[in-house]
Order: structure tokens, then sequence, then C-alpha cells
């Protein structure tokens, strides 16, 4: 059995992460009996600048990426059938919706870590679900807390964070370390702190990928 330590790159509000998580997450099962992995989820915000309000999403990716509102719908269709192909089912925000900043999201994660990655992965999760299943804003305390409350974690505490600027420094820490890796796009998977397996790839794509780098540990 070997042992790998898996870093991903990733924002609550990127689709592309949960594909790219749940391919690696099948991947992972595929190789239960060649490997043991260990996952940490890191921040990356894709709208740093995004104001409290938020943006329509169509609005926001046809001005960010220059193309046309057809495109926009397309690329999303196609988002869509990705995720089911992974076994992922992007519900309510199938039809677009609002985009947001995840910065605060990114706090209670990192708090999540310090008291076990099992904690973190299951937060992430659920925050991934409260975006894309149920529409949600990860930017609106009280829908985080909602979150950490469903996810067992303690809501004083965690409200406690979120007013004030616990973990701020620890998460842009974060961020800037992977930004001077050059890590630009996510999802990012890093490997042992040494491997980049970039975007959100095939199960199998990921599966020969780790069986690389096991193979030469």
């Amino acid at each position: 059995m070997k042992e790998l330590i898996l870093d991903i790159v990733s924002d609550v509000s990127c689709p592309w992460c949960i594909i790219g998580y749940k391919a690696l997450e099948q991947a992972l099962n595929n190789l239960s009996s060649e490997i043991d992995a260990t996952i940490t989820w890191q921040p990356f915000e894709l709208n740093p600048h995004m104001p409290p309000e938020g943006q329509e999403i169509t609005e926001h990716i046809t001005q960010k990426y220059g193309i046309s509102i057809e495109q926009a719908a397309e690329n999303r269709e196609a988002i869509v059938q990705r995720g089911l192909s992974v076994g992922y089912e992007f519900g309510e925000r199938r039809g677009g919706g609002m985009i947001y900043n995840t910065f605060d999201a990114h706090r209670l994660l990192h708090w999540a870590e310090e008291l076990g990655r099992e904690k973190q992965m299951g937060l992430k999760l659920a925050l991934f679900d409260l975006y894309f299943k149920e529409n949600g804003n990860p930017s609106d305390f009280e829908q985080l807390l909602t979150v950490v409350d469903k996810v067992g974690l303690d809501v004083a505490e965690a409200n406690a964070i979120l007013h004030s600027d616990k973990f701020t420094a620890e998460v842009r820490k974060q961020q800037q370390h992977y930004q001077a890796a050059g890590i630009s796009s996510v999802p990012a998977v890093i490997v042992n702190n040494k491997h980049l397996i970039s975007g959100g790839q095939p199960t199998e794509i990921f599966e020969k990928a780790l069986k690389q780098i096991a193979n030469e540990v």
C-alpha cells in the first residue's frame, strides 16, 4: 500500500472542482487496494474581487471570458452532463443563478481542517451542495452556519469566526503560496507536494496518473 498526500486547490463555486473531485474519488476507489490517499482542501478564489451582492452568472461568464450567452449556455450544459457522468447532479444551479465571493467559506474550511481532515471534507462537500444543488450563497453567514450545523460542527464557534478576522491571514498565505507555485486555475491536485494533476480530468486519467506516481514512491 502506497501512501499519497493530496492537496486539492479549489473554490466552492467552481463546477469543475466538484466534477474533478468526484472523478478523483472514483479513481481512488478503484485503486483502494494499492493507494491510501490523504486529502486536504486548499483555498482558491475564482472571483476575489466579487462584491457582497454577487453577480448574475451568465453576465459574469460572458464578461470574464468574452463569450456569447449561447456559448455560456452550451458550456453550462456540458458541465451538467460531465457532472452526471461522475455521479454529481448540479440541481438548482443548472439554469444559472448568481456567483458570489467565497473568502469566508475558505476561512471556515481552514478552521475545519484544524479539527480534522474528515471534518474539512464534510464541510467542503456540503458547501459544494449549498452552491450547486441548493442555489445558495456561500458568502451569506446564515447559510454558512446552516451548513456548519448540518455537518455537525460547532455553530457558535463558526459564528464567532465569521464575525471576526480569524484565519484571514492564514487563508491569504495559503492562496499566495499556491499562486506563487504557478496555480492560476482550478481544480489543481498536487500529489506529495511535487506532482500536479490539473483540471477536472476523467476518472481514468486520475487513475493512470496516481498509479504512475505511486510506483515512483
